[in-house]
């Protein structure tokens, strides 16, 4: 081989795809996975270098500075607020050009990609804001004491950038496709929950009976408490709260002593929410694995199909 062909072989060894690390993963099963885009983009490079023709590492697409959400391609979006909810959680508002729309269903979420200490890492994120939301999205990131990706969230300010993928997840909400929903969150598992509740609400030919109940360490620790109290108001929906580290009603606010309970959520209140609906229901999950897990045979046990229910 000759100086030339060495260089040359140098240089397509420069430009072959770096292998992901196991942090790139967020781990929410999206499809396409960070190792899904290692592939084809290993397999386009293997492409080109066979016939030596490095165009073909641009791929099908435009790699001009691209304007629309994609699954497989980090976009920068501008954080225009920061606004902190509880001593952990943030709720991030992202501009969007020129009055524009995310373009997600309700439920659906996000990769966000952070960058510490030259490590990369991924999670999964599902915005709040509405889904037909015009020059904006909002996201609800609780941080961590520990977590990588914290520090970074932690890091931000109004003005900077942070880049996102999407949109991913397989639920698919339908006006009057249900009768009544089962919203059983936990913590920043009320996330998916909210634009959900909000395509209903702001529908008024959509006529699901929604149940929410959301499950918190103290009342203090609720997320988004005008925003509920106000979806409350609506004809079709009731929420209930459950407090794991409170045992006493007498502390909490008039308005909400009717509608808490303490303790953690188990069989005995899932089986009384089911019984309560007001028409079949239709559950959705989500929260900590634990949780999920615990939900889904408790619904189970209360009656529902495997069919019925649908875990994020």
């Amino acid at each position: 081989m000759g100086e030339r062909e060495e260089d040359d072989e140098e240089a397509w060894l420069q430009l072959r795809p770096v292998e992901p690390l196991p942090s790139q993963c967020c781990g929410a099963g999206c499809s396409p996975c960070v190792f899904d885009l290692y592939q084809q983009d290993l397999a386009r490079w293997e492409a080109a270098r066979a016939s030596k023709d490095r165009s073909l590492l641009g791929g099908k697409e435009s790699q001009s500075c691209p304007s629309k959400l994609s699954p497989e391609t980090f976009l920068a979006f501008r954080i225009s607020a920061m606004d902190k909810l509880t001593k952990d959680t943030y709720r991030v508002r992202f501009a969007l050009p020129r009055n524009s729309q995310l373009g997600l269903r309700p439920g659906q979420h996000l990769i966000l990609r952070g960058i510490i200490d030259d490590l990369e890492i991924q999670r999964a994120y599902t915005p709040i804001s509405p889904a037909n939301a015009e020059g904006y999205f909002e996201v609800l990131i609780k941080c961590y004491q520990t977590g990588l990706m914290s520090r970074y969230v932690e890091s931000w300010r109004a003005g900077d950038t942070a880049f996102w993928r999407g949109p991913f997840g397989g639920f698919f909400y339908k006006p009057n496709q249900y009768g009544e929903l089962l919203m059983l969150a936990a913590g920043t598992g009320l996330a998916p929950m909210v634009p959900i509740l909000h395509s209903i609400t702001d529908n008024a030919d959509d006529e699901t009976f929604i149940t929410l109940v959301g499950c918190f360490k103290t009342f203090e620790g609720i997320y988004l408490k005008a925003f509920l109290q106000e979806q409350a108001r609506f004809w079709n929906v009731r929420i209930f709260f459950v407090l794991s580290q409170e045992n006493s009603p007498e502390q909490l606010p008039w308005s909400y002593r009717d509608k808490t309970h303490f303790g953690r959520l188990a069989q005995d209140l899932i089986e009384e929410l089911v019984g309560s609906c007001r028409r079949k229901p239709f559950a959705l999950v989500c929260g900590s694995t634990e949780f999920t897990k615990d939900m889904a045979r408790c619904l189970l046990s209360a009656g529902l199909a495997e069919d019925s229910y649908f875990v994020f």
